[in-house]
């Protein structure tokens, strides 16, 4: 079995005055999250969706998904957790309620705030999942990186060419990422950024699917005036 997890817990803090999260914004006459959920609800691969959100915005989502898609049983919204991984968790917990999951099951997580994930990076997080238990989606880093110890000068600048920038869909074995997760310590988790640090901190594999430059995660204002031109762009290439 096969499941999307549509992480769409984010407050929209660095969007500045915005009066909603960055995930119910709207580019393109319609709201983030509904671009982002579309891309998945037509793979015909997944046996469920599940969206996580605030508690406070279940119902909002609920009204958004059959305005926009329908009323369908394929998609399913639950609360988010205090954290991303949380979040995570919480997902895989409904999910284990409501089916026999086995060894083979197959998560797919993905930033509700990136409309632009692609039918081939959602293909291929599938099918790396399914070969080799993890991966997570990157692209090259095209900037130098620089590390700083102490936040005030330059300790090392890592080699380029080994650097990525990490995107989502980040996708897993399910059982094998609540496990691990359920084997990390309290201190541990508060180090956490996202899924794939889970199975490198227990020194399990996670290989990498080819993101692209224009999956954006919209974050600030900027990336607004961005998406409304990807979408444009889009739209074009579907004529």
């Amino acid at each position: 079995m096969i499941f999307g997890v549509l992480l769409a817990g984010g407050i929209g803090s660095r969007m500045g005055n915005a009066e909603k999260p960055k995930q119910y914004l709207n580019i393109a006459g319609k709201p983030i999250i509904i671009h982002t959920i579309e891309k998945f609800y037509i793979n015909e691969k997944f046996d469920k969706l599940y969206v996580v959100c605030p508690a406070q915005w279940i119902s909002h989502t609920k009204n958004l998904i059959r305005r926009y898609i329908g009323e369908t049983g394929h998609i399913m919204v639950i609360q988010g957790g205090d954290t991303r991984n949380e979040t995570i968790m919480n997902a895989i917990r409904q999910i284990e309620s409501e089916y026999e999951v086995d060894d083979d099951t197959i998560i797919v997580t993905h930033d509700s705030v990136r409309p632009f994930v692609t039918h081939r990076m959602i293909e291929e997080n599938i099918e790396y999942a399914i070969k080799y238990g993890a991966c997570d989606t990157v692209v090259p880093a095209t900037d130098t990186i620089v590390q700083s110890d102490d936040k005030k000068i330059i300790s090392t600048v890592p080699d380029r060419s080994r650097m990525y920038q990490g995107q989502t869909p980040q996708s897993f074995r399910l059982k094998k990422l609540r496990e691990l997760y359920e084997s990390l310590s309290e201190d541990e988790k508060k180090t956490l950024t996202d899924a794939a640090k889970i199975f490198v901190m227990k020194g399990e594999k996670v290989y990498l699917v080819d993101g692209e430059v224009s999956n954006i995660k919209i974050t600030y204002p900027y990336d607004l005036k961005v998406a409304e031109i990807l979408i444009k762009d889009e739209c074009r290439e579907e004529e």
